[in-house]
């Protein structure tokens, strides 16, 4: 089971992402970044959190402690903003925390430039992320950050937020663990696809690791209250079952859905730039002439130092 703490201030809420968790000081000292189950993204995204984090930490990579947050949403009463207050009280009971890394960077293009990853650990992260069908890891929303930043200690690379993984749960049926087990999903945008990731040596690495053993104790993890009726399962322990078969399905048939393929900054840009004109040749004629600022697509990180 993971460590519970009981959610004692509430500091802040965090904007930038759409669930909007919080910032949380807790009894045992420490502070949290906590997603709510009363979020736009319900349950499952917390599902997806425990099961791919925990995963990710059992294949030695870092991620922030997960715990269990007990919250009381009048903790939060001097919160302002009327939006914030009706998801946190939708959220009494159980929620989930992450550690909250103090002074941590997020992993930018621009903090990217002064930073190296091995291609042997960004093809870990790659395979991980190509094994739980996490697509939000992009060039342009990493999901990663770097901590510590400090002149005496070496800054390592840390997996956070992967509430988007594990898509297959959203259209369950009684046959998921072995249809699509061996379905690809497109990583050309991979936040370090720029690294030149190892993504066969990842394979040999961690396939034989993920076992159903394994998978068990991970997805045991989930409370069962975070579990949601499914027609196609009898329970929590039946649907957690399906999350390991499937899991494990993938883990057997990895040469059909490894990602080897990953652009060059020069591709990235022309593909945005294609996608641009595509754009503009869809609007009206009186717009064609007006800049496309709203659309226009987010410049492309230079990897380049890390190519030559």
């Amino acid at each position: 089971m993971l460590r519970e703490v009981t959610a004692g201030r509430y500091v802040e809420p965090l904007t930038a992402g759409g669930s909007v968790p919080g910032v949380v000081e807790a009894d045992d000292l420490g502070t949290y970044v906590v997603k709510f189950t009363g979020s736009a993204q319900g349950r499952k995204a917390l599902v997806a959190e425990v099961i791919v984090g925990e995963l990710a930490r059992r294949l030695g990579l870092r991620v922030p402690e997960l715990v269990r947050v007990r919250f009381d949403p009048a903790v939060a009463a001097d919160e302002p903003h009327q939006e914030v207050q009706d998801l946190l009280r939708a959220s009494a009971g159980l929620n989930l925390g992450m550690d909250l890394l103090p002074g941590a960077r997020d992993f930018t293009p621009e903090v990217a430039r002064d930073f190296t990853v091995d291609p042997v650990e960004a093809g870990r992260v790659v395979w991980l992320d190509a094994l739980t069908a996490n697509v939000d890891r992009t060039v342009h929303s990493s999901n990663l950050m770097v901590w510590p930043v400090s002149a005496s200690r070496e800054p390592r690379l840390w997996l956070i937020d992967h509430g988007a993984a594990l898509v297959f749960h959203h259209r369950w049926d009684a046959h998921a663990p072995r249809a699509a087990a061996g379905k690809r999903y497109d990583f050309r945008h991979h936040a370090l696809g720029g690294f030149a990731p190892d993504t066969r040596a990842a394979d040999a690495e961690l396939a034989p690791r993920v076992t159903g053993e394994l998978l068990r104790e991970v997805v045991a993890l989930v409370p069962d209250e975070w579990l949601p009726a499914e027609a196609s399962f009898a329970g929590p322990d039946e649907l957690r079952e399906a999350y390991a078969q499937h899991l494990e399905a993938r883990a057997r048939v990895s040469a059909e859905w490894l990602p080897t393929d990953f652009p060059s900054r020069a591709e990235l840009i022309a593909e945005d730039a294609r996608r641009a004109e595509a754009r503009r040749a869809g609007r009206p004629g009186w717009l064609k002439r007006v800049p496309d600022l709203h659309g226009r697509p987010a410049a492309a990180p230079d990897w380049s130092a890390h190519l030559e």
